[in-house]
């Protein structure tokens, strides 16, 4: 289901802007360490948005992903 949602993922950055807006918290997380730069600050933006409605598992995992792209 993960390798999918990275598959879906990688099809919409390769084809124009994206809209982050739609898609859904869990894309989104998996998303984090395969924005291109010139996206980050859209893309961090509406993570930041939905962290206080994130479930205690989405949480989690956002905190993980971040620690590993700031290594």
């Amino acid at each position: 289901m993960r390798y999918f949602l990275i598959l879906m993922v990688g099809f919409c950055l390769l084809f124009g802007k994206v809209d982050y807006s739609e898609m859904s918290t869990e894309e989104l997380i998996a998303m984090i360490g395969y924005v291109k730069d010139k996206n980050k600050k859209e893309f961090l933006k509406e993570l930041e948005a939905r962290y206080p409605t994130m479930n205690k598992k989405e949480k989690e995992i956002y905190i993980k992903s971040l620690k590993k792209i700031k290594k």
